[in-house]
């Protein structure tokens, strides 16, 4: 045994005598110990909280990315080799007549049709026929649509129906708007039974039905859909060219897997006499794009979440703090009684250290916790890293005793006889 000059046993401080320390000071002031974790629970909680919901949220975005990506082919019509129209006009668009009905024959196409921004001169008024004062303030974006690019687009409708093949093949004045539109032109779901009507210039086109979003296409545009053919009719041909915002493309949803395949047929089964007239874009590989989006939040979250933490310290810091400066009766005691410095600065660091790792396993408790019920409350796939998930609570232990270290030593330093003053 280690024994001191003046021959008697040196004082030791076990681990067990420390973790009994440690356990007395919290039980004995359970209150203090509650709001001393509280700091720890929050951080760690937030921690593993907020690094679920990325990961959880990503792989959602990440999902819907590739399924939606993953089933969208894009044809363009890059024109005729010469120009074979009449002066100061557009060639016909190089789409075949049923181009619908040809790109439907073609296996794990879901449905596909031909569309383009209709041209339209400066200042064009969009108003409603019930109400010719109101006006659409914004810019409204007038689609030609086939009825199968409309079944592409993947509209959510509100009411009505959409454009069909029948008001296509016989030139009728009809559209499609969606709700920005309608309520810029005062046309509710209500007043479609009564066959309201936009007037775009002068030309009135009965809204057959209102939509509230798409998949495709006009996902985030105020628009107003009419027939392909009722365009032709009072617009003319759209002008053709690749990178000309008003050329005519053709939009395919494809199933799942089918993308590739279809965008290798497409453009000679629908011009077989010059394939090369179609420029085709096949869907890009998602995956770069999915690591980016997931880093991204990743990383932006993990900084929210460490800054959780370092409030957290902060608060077991200053609680720890204020028990130095409590229990200076104590630490003289127990100084006048042999201890060492280190045996008080071990002391207070196992106390710290203790509720750090008890607010750690809380925290990631109630991390996890919030992550599965948001998970099955929006019918998501819970997501939980264990490299951020299993060291949570060691993450609490080391927090606990970093912030203890300050008031352990000063706790350590302090003079057994100023502290029996203190007294």
């Amino acid at each position: 045994m280690a024994r001191s000059a003046t021959g008697l046993p040196s004082p030791r401080l076990a681990a067990r005598d420390a973790t009994a320390e440690a356990v007395a000071g919290i039980v004995q002031r359970p209150g203090r110990a509650v709001l001393t974790m509280l700091g720890t629970v929050l951080g760690v909680g937030a921690f593993v909280a907020v690094l679920g919901l990325t990961a959880t949220g990503a792989g959602q975005i990440s999902h819907q990315f590739t399924v939606l990506e993953d089933t969208t082919v894009t044809v363009e019509d890059n024109g005729p080799a010469n120009n074979v129209a009449p002066p100061n006009t557009n060639p016909a668009i190089g789409f075949p007549a049923d181009a619908d009905a040809v790109a439907d024959h073609i296996k794990g196409v879901a449905a596909a049709g031909v569309w383009w921004p209709v041209s339209l001169p400066e200042g064009t008024n969009f108003t409603s026929s019930l109400a010719l004062s109101a006006t659409a303030s914004q810019t409204v974006n007038l689609l030609a649509a086939s009825p199968g690019a409309v079944r592409a687009m993947g509209l959510t409708m509100v009411a009505g129906a959409p454009l069909s093949t029948y008001e296509n093949d016989t030139i009728q004045h009809v559209a499609m708007i969606d709700t920005t539109v309608a309520d810029a032109v005062g046309i509710s779901a209500a007043r479609l039974p009564s066959h309201p009507a936009v007037f775009v210039n002068g030309i009135a086109y009965t809204v057959v039905g209102i939509y509230s979003s798409a998949q495709r296409v006009v996902s985030s545009e105020s628009a107003m859909l009419i027939p392909e053919k009722t365009a032709l009719a009072d617009y003319g041909n759209p002008e053709p060219g690749i990178g000309n915002q008003n050329e005519a493309q053709m939009v395919v949803a494809t199933r799942i897997g089918a993308a590739q395949t279809v965008s290798r047929q497409i453009a000679a089964a629908e011009l077989p006499a010059d394939p090369s007239r179609l420029v085709v874009t096949s869907p890009p590989n998602p995956q770069n794009l999915q690591s980016q989006v997931t880093g991204d939040l990743a990383g932006l979250f993990l900084i929210l979440a460490l800054i959780s933490l370092l409030i957290g310290a902060v608060g077991i810091a200053n609680t720890t703090l204020v028990a130095v400066l409590e229990r200076t009766e104590e630490i003289g005691l127990r100084r006048a009684l042999g201890a060492r410095p280190r045996h008080i600065a071990a002391q207070f660091l196992a106390e710290s250290t203790a509720l750090g790792t008890l607010g750690g396993l809380i925290g990631t408790c109630i991390g996890v916790g919030i992550v599965v019920i948001f998970a099955a409350t929006k019918n998501w796939t819970a997501v939980l890293n264990p490299v951020y998930t299993l060291p949570a609570p060691l993450i609490g232990s080391v927090v606990g005793l970093l912030a203890g270290a300050y008031p352990a030593l000063r706790a350590a330093r302090t003079s057994p006889l100023a502290a029996l003053r203190h007294a």
